[in-house]
């Protein structure tokens, strides 16, 4: 799909379009009241330097606000929670947080709710009492991997697929998704394999499947860093070329295997606008403006990056991050 596709454009200006003044923000919070707000990610992932650039341009953008990006050292959930407790006790105004395990956190996110505004991004914990998900429709979002992988599987063929860990809501619904588009297809799902966000693990895992499953067609990585992973355990075990390989996002190794072909295909989720988003929604909620939060859910759709639009892809990546 090329990026500058009207279905593309379409979606970028349905998102500009949903937010009052998105684009031409004054800063008006000069003589009002300064925002503190708050963006927490799930795992230390390069992924979330793209979302950082979303959050300070939103930052820039508003001029009564600031954010306080915070990334756990590992994958945890308690670790998750002390950052959320450091937060309160600084009496921030808003969060936005990626739960690690929403179904366990719920309680906690609930606390954090009742003392101040809540929203999730990347993925959801739509049992707590948050006000809003912004982010990907993960289901959708497996959806698109599963047909990008029955469109390197012509023929069918066995698959494993890899991720943190499947507690998180977006490896659930990434997963169903995958499974709902495979089903009665030639293409069969031999196993899922969790590292718990450790790439060294992440890397076995590819590399033990490897030699357990000679005849895997193609290994999926749900979470961003499982790209760059599969890729490099390939490599590794001497099957470049040999094993086709679907991941999701855009961290720069994946994108590189996209170029080179060695990667056929990522699932991209335009974190830039998981940051700008969730601090340009909460700053006009918390100004009054109760549109903003609406819905209990603000989608950002997703890309699929291939050979032929990788490049274009790289070039607005560079401008968004301004490298």
């Amino acid at each position: 799909m090329k990026l500058t596709s009207p279905r593309w454009l379409l979606a970028v200006l349905g998102l500009l379009l949903v937010v009052p003044g998105c684009g031409k923000r004054e800063a008006d919070g000069a003589g009002g009241k300064k925002f503190k707000l708050a963006f927490v990610t799930n795992n230390p992932s390069d992924f979330w330097t793209i979302a950082r650039a979303g959050c300070n341009d939103a930052e820039k953008e508003l001029g009564n606000v600031s954010v306080e990006f915070r990334i756990p050292s590992g994958g945890s959930a308690a670790e998750q929670q002390q950052i959320l407790d450091d937060l309160l006790a600084k009496g921030v105004d808003g969060i936005a947080v990626s739960p690690v395990d929403p179904a366990n956190q719920t309680a906690m996110l609930d606390k954090v709710a009742s003392q101040t505004l809540l929203i999730c991004h990347d993925s959801d914990a739509p049992a707590s009492k948050r006000v809003c998900y912004i982010g990907t429709d993960n289901t959708a979002a497996g959806v698109e991997a599963a047909k990008l992988i029955k469109e390197a599987l012509p023929n069918g063929g066995r698959i494993m697929v890899f991720v943190g860990t499947l507690d998180a809501q977006n490896a659930k619904e990434r997963f169903a998704g995958i499974k709902q588009e495979l089903a009665g297809s030639k293409v069969e799902i031999i196993d899922v394999r969790t590292d718990e966000t450790d790439r060294v693990r992440a890397q076995k895992n590819v590399e033990d499947t490897l030699v357990k499953y000679p005849d895997v067609a193609c290994l999926v990585g749900l979470w961003s860093y499982n790209g760059p992973a599969i890729l490099n355990g390939v490599r590794t075990s001497g099957k470049t070329g040999q094993v086709k390989i679907v991941c999701f996002d855009e961290e720069a190794e994946t994108l590189a295997g996209v170029a080179s072909g060695a990667i056929y295909a990522t699932v991209v989720q335009q974190p830039y606008e998981f940051g700008k988003q969730a601090i340009l929604r909460m700053a006009r909620h918390l100004e009054g403006d109760k549109q903003a939060l609406a819905g209990g859910k603000q989608i950002v759709p997703t890309l699929n990056i291939k050979q032929d639009n990788v490049a274009e892809f790289q070039a607005r990546l560079k401008k968004l991050v301004g490298k």
